[in-house]
C-alpha cells in the first residue's frame, strides 16, 4: 500500500476521532475496546461535500449512542468509533480502503454513494466472508439504491437502510400523475448503474401511469466529469420538455439544474436529490413550486418531534453550509446498536441475524428491516420548493431561503416492493 495512502487515512481517522472524543466518557472509553465503524467515502474529488455529509450525519448518531453509555454487552458496556476511509469516488480506491479498515480491526463497513462502489464492496465482502470466517465483515449501505443490491444481487452480509430507486421513483410518480398540464418530460441521469436504473424505472411507470406523456429526450451523462451542463440545458430547452426527471446526485445535480436555469428553463424538476447541497440556492425563485424531491425524511415534517430533531442536528452543526441531515442515517446507527445487543457480542453472524429483526423509532419516524432481502422498510415523503415562511416551510435548505414543503406522505407499507431476493444464509 502506497504510503501517502496510510499518512490520509491516518490523517482521516485522527480528525475523526477528534470529533468522536467529547461523547466518549473516558471511565467507559478505557474499559473495553471501542466498536470500529468503517466509513468508506468520497472525501476528496468532486464528490467530497456528499462523503462529508455522510461524516457529520453517522458522526452524530455515534455520539448519540455514545452518550448513553454506548453498547450494552455481557461483559460491559462498549463505545461506537467512526473511522473513516477516503475512496475519492473510485471503486478500486473503496476496495482498498476495505482491505485497510479489516487490518484495522473494522468488521462494520459503512458506504453508500455510489452503488457502482458498493457492488464492488458486496462482491469483495462476500468472497472475504466466505474465505477468511474469523475476518469477516457486515456492510451497512446508507445510500446506494440500485435495486439489484437487494435483488439479483442481494448477501447476507448487506444491508440497505434507503429506499431502492423503484421505491423512489414509485413516491415522485404519485406526484407526476396528478400533474395533467405536464405532457412533454426529459429523462437525464449519471451513467452507470444507479442513473441507468431510475431511467429505466422512470419509463416504465410513465408508460402505465401516464401514457399521455411524450419522453422528449433520454440520454445519461458521464458521472462526475462533466463541469458545464449547458449543453445538455440546451437540449432539454429545444425538446420543449416541461419537466426533468432525474437521479443526479452531488455536484452533477447542482450544476444541473444551474445550468438549466440560466438557459431559461421554467419547467418542473422531479429529483431523488434537489433538497440539498447547493441545488436549492443554485435554483433560486425559479424553483418555486417546480422542484420536487424524494426523500425518507424532511425538516418540514411538521410534528414537534421532528422539530426537536431538527434543531438539536443545526444546533451540533450551526454552519449553512452543513444543513443536510438524513434520518435514515441515524435509524442505521440506531438499529446497528440494537442488534449488537440483541446479539449480545459483536459475532458478525449473530449481528446480522439479530439485524434482520431490527424495528426502531427515532423522532417518530420508524422504520424496519425486511429479512427476505436486508431492504429497510421506512415511510417516504415528496416535497415541493417554497419560500421560507410560506405555509409549511418553516425551514429552509442551507441558508438559502428555500425550504421544501411537504405534499405527499407515503407510509411503509405502501413504499414497500416486492423482491426477487434468493438469500443464501451461513
Amino acid at each position: 500500500m502506497p504510503s501517502n495512502f496510510i499518512w490520509r487515512r491516518r490523517a482521516l481517522k485522527l480528525a475523526a476521532l477528534a470529533l468522536c472524543a467529547p461523547a466518549l466518557p473516558t471511565a467507559l472509553a478505557q474499559s473495553a475496546p471501542p466498536i470500529r465503524l468503517a466509513l468508506i467515502e468520497s472525501m476528496s474529488g468532486p464528490f467530497a461535500n456528499t462523503g462529508e455529509a455522510v461524516f457529520r450525519n453517522l458522526l452524530w448518531a455515534v455520539e448519540r449512542v455514545n452518550a448513553r453509555g454506548g453498547v450494552k454487552l455481557p461483559g460491559g458496556a462498549r463505545m461506537l468509533q467512526l473511522d473513516r476511509y477516503d475512496s475519492k469516488g473510485q471503486n478500486e480506491e473503496a476496495l482498498s480502503a476495505l482491505r485497510a479498515a479489516m487490518d484495522d480491526g473494522a468488521r462494520i463497513v459503512l458506504q453508500g454513494n455510489s452503488s457502482a462502489t458498493a457492488a464492488a464492496l458486496i462482491d469483495a465482502i462476500d468472497k472475504n466472508n466466505e474465505r477468511d470466517p474469523a475476518r469477516r465483515v457486515l456492510f451497512l449501505n446508507y445510500s446506494a439504491v440500485d435495486p439489484v443490491l437487494t435483488n439479483e444481487r442481494c448477501s447476507f452480509w448487506h444491508f440497505r437502510f434507503d429506499a431502492h430507486a423503484d421505491m423512489r421513483v414509485t413516491a415522485l410518480m404519485q406526484v407526476l400523475q396528478e400533474d395533467k398540464s405536464l405532457q412533454r418530460v426529459y429523462l437525464i441521469g449519471q451513467d452507470y448503474s444507479f442513473g441507468q436504473s431510475v431511467l429505466r424505472e422512470s419509463r416504465r411507470q410513465l408508460a402505465g401511469l401516464r401514457p399521455d406523456v411524450q419522453i422528449v429526450g433520454d440520454e445519461l451523462h458521464p458521472m462526475g466529469r462533466v463541469k458545464d451542463f449547458a449543453p445538455y440545458a440546451s437540449k432539454i430547452m429545444a425538446s420543449g420538455a416541461q419537466g426533468v426527471i432525474t437521479g443526479n446526485w452531488g455536484n452533477d445535480l447542482t450544476l444541473l439544474v444551474k445550468a438549466a436555469r440560466e438557459a431559461g428553463f421554467n419547467g418542473s424538476f422531479y429529483t431523488f436529490y434537489g433538497n440539498a447541497l447547493g441545488a436549492p440556492a443554485a435554483i433560486g425563485d425559479a424553483g418555486i413550486g417546480r422542484v420536487v424531491a424524494v426523500a425518507d425524511w424532511l425538516p418540514n415534517v411538521q410534528t414537534p418531534q421532528s422539530e426537536a430533531f431538527y434543531r438539536d442536528f443545526r444546533t451540533r452543526f450551526p454552519k449553512p453550509s452543513d444543513d443536510y441531515v438524513h434520518m435514515r442515517m441515524q435509524l442505521l446507527v440506531e438499529a446497528l446498536a440494537q442488534a449488537i445487543e440483541r446479539a449480545g457480542s459483536v459475532d458478525t453472524v449473530a449481528v446480522a441475524r439479530a439485524l434482520e429483526k431490527a424495528d426502531v423509532t427515532l423522532a417518530g419516524q420508524r422504520g424496519h428491516m425486511r429479512a427476505a432481502d436486508h431492504q429497510f422498510q421506512q415511510p417516504l415523503v415528496v416535497g415541493v420548493m417554497d419560500r421560507q415562511g410560506a405555509p409549511g416551510v418553516k425551514f429552509d435548505v442551507e441558508g438559502s431561503g428555500y425550504g421544501f414543503r411537504v405534499i405527499k406522505s407515503i407510509p411503509a407499507s405502501r413504499a414497500e416492493m416486492p423482491t426477487s431476493c434468493k438469500m443464501q444464509r451461513p
